[in-house]
C-alpha cells in the first residue's frame, strides 16, 4: 500500500486521465476508430527527445555549462541572473522540466555553499517561472507545444511568429524580477569543473540534430525513431529506459479521452460552444486545474484557433503549481533542500506567478 500511495502522490496526472479515458470508454465502447485517436508523431518525437537529452545530461554537459557560468559570478545577484537565465534559455530546447531539474539542484548548491539560503526561495521561483515561459518559444520546449505544433500543422515560422512577442515579453520580465535579488558580495568555491564525456556528447548532438530536422518536418519520424533506437541499442542502451513513460502514457490515456468526447455528440457541442471566442482563457484556467499538457489535449480537438490555444495554454503554465507540471518538479526539489521553508516558497510562487500571467495576459489581450 506505500507503495501504491507513493506512486498516486508521484504520479497524479496520470491517474486522472486513465480514470477519464477509462469512464468515457463506457460512453464509446473500443472500436478500431481508438487507433485513430493517437498521434504517432508526437509520441515518437516526445520519446526521442526525451532520451537524448537524458543522454546529454548523462554525457555531463548541463553541468559543465553551469558550473562554468556560475563559478564567474561575484554577487548573489549576478549568480541569481545566471541561474535564471540557464533554465530560461535551455530550456527552449531541453525542455522546461529537465531545465529546471538539472539547474534547480546547482542552486541549492551554490547558494548553500555561500550561505545565501535566504535568497533560495526568490532564485529557485524565478528558474520555474522562466523555464514555463522560455519553453514557450519552440515546439520541442514543452510536451503541449510539440502536440500542438503537429496537430495544427504549423510551420516552424508560423509557430514562432505565434510564442516570439510573448516570450520576448516574458524574458524582459524575468530579467526584471531578477533585479530585486541582492547585490550583496558572493563568495563560493564550487570545486572543479565536471567533465564532459566527449563521445557521448558527439552522439547525442547527432540525435538531436535528427530530432529537429524532424520537428520541422525534414525527416519523417519512423526515420528518425528507427534512427535513435539503433545508435542507442549500439552506444547506450540504458538510455532508452530514461524516457518518462508515465508521461508519455498520460498523453495516450488523454488522446482516448478526448476522441471519446469529441464522439459523444451533446458534449462534443458543448466544449464547442464553451470555446467558441474563448480559447485563451479557457486553455488558460483548464491549465490552472488539470495543468497544460492535458488542457491542450483535451481542448485541440474542438477548436481550430491554434494560436490562441497555444498561447492559452503555454501563458497557463503559470498561476498554480499545478498548472505545469515543471512547477511541481521545483517545489519538490526545493521542499527536500536544507532548512527549506515551503510555505514561504509556496506563497512567493503564487504571488510571482500570478503577477506574471496577469501581465502577459493583458499583453495578449493588445495583440489581439
Amino acid at each position: 500500500m506505500a507503495t501504491v500511495r507513493s506512486f498516486l502522490r508521484r504520479e497524479p496526472v496520470l491517474l486522472v486521465s486513465l480514470l477519464a479515458a477509462a469512464v468515457s470508454c463506457f460512453f464509446v465502447p473500443p472500436d478500431g476508430t481508438y487507433l485513430g485517436y493517437l498521434d504517432f508523431r508526437t509520441l515518437a518525437l516526445l520519446y526521442a527527445l526525451m532520451t537524448v537529452v537524458a543522454g546529454l545530461r548523462g554525457a555531463g554537459v548541463f553541468a559543465s555549462l553551469a558550473h562554468s557560468l556560475c563559478i564567474r559570478a561575484r554577487s548573489t545577484r549576478a549568480i541569481g541572473i545566471m541561474l535564471v537565465c540557464l533554465s530560461f534559455f535551455s530550456s527552449m530546447l531541453i525542455t522546461n522540466d529537465v531545465a529546471l531539474l538539472t539547474f534547480v539542484p546547482f542552486s541549492v548548491v551554490v547558494l548553500g555553499m555561500a550561505d545565501r539560503r535566504q535568497d533560495l526561495i526568490r532564485i529557485v521561483v524565478l528558474q520555474t517561472v522562466a523555464a514555463n515561459l522560455g519553453s514557450m518559444l519552440t515546439p520541442v520546449g514543452n510536451p503541449q507545444n510539440l502536440y500542438l505544433y503537429s496537430y495544427y500543422n504549423f510551420t516552424f515560422g508560423q509557430f514562432l511568429a505565434v510564442t516570439f512577442p510573448v516570450w520576448l515579453l516574458s524574458l524582459a520580465l524575468v530579467l526584471a524580477g531578477c533585479l530585486t535579488l541582492s547585490a550583496s558580495p558572493l563568495s563560493s568555491f564550487l570545486g572543479e569543473e565536471p567533465g564532459i564525456d566527449r563521445r557521448l556528447l558527439r552522439i547525442y548532438l547527432l540525435l538531436f540534430l535528427v530530432c529537429l530536422l524532424t520537428v520541422v518536418k525534414v525527416l519523417s519520424w519512423p526515420l528518425m525513431l528507427a534512427a535513435v533506437l539503433i545508435v542507442l541499442l549500439l552506444f547506450d542502451r540504458k538510455i532508452l529506459l530514461k524516457a518518462d513513460f508515465m508521461l508519455l502514457l498520460t498523453f495516450v490515456a488523454f488522446f482516448i479521452f478526448a476522441g471519446n468526447l469529441a464522439r459523444i455528440d451533446t458534449v462534443n457541442r458543448l466544449l464547442k460552444g464553451l470555446l467558441a471566442g474563448r480559447e485563451y482563457l479557457m486553455g488558460l484556467l483548464a491549465s490552472q486545474v488539470i495543468s497544460n499538457v492535458p488542457a491542450a489535449l483535451l481542448l485541440s480537438g474542438f477548436t481550430d484557433q491554434a494560436r490562441a490555444l497555444l498561447l492559452g495554454v503555454d501563458v497557463g503554465g503559470l498561476g498554480t503549481p499545478i498548472a505545469s507540471l515543471a512547477s511541481l518538479i521545483s517545489l519538490k526539489l526545493y521542499s527536500h533542500s536544507e532548512h527549506a521553508h515551503t510555505g514561504r516558497f509556496l506563497g512567493e510562487f503564487t504571488l510571482v506567478n500570478l503577477l506574471l500571467l496577469l501581465l502577459l495576459s493583458a499583453f495578449q489581450a493588445v495583440l489581439q
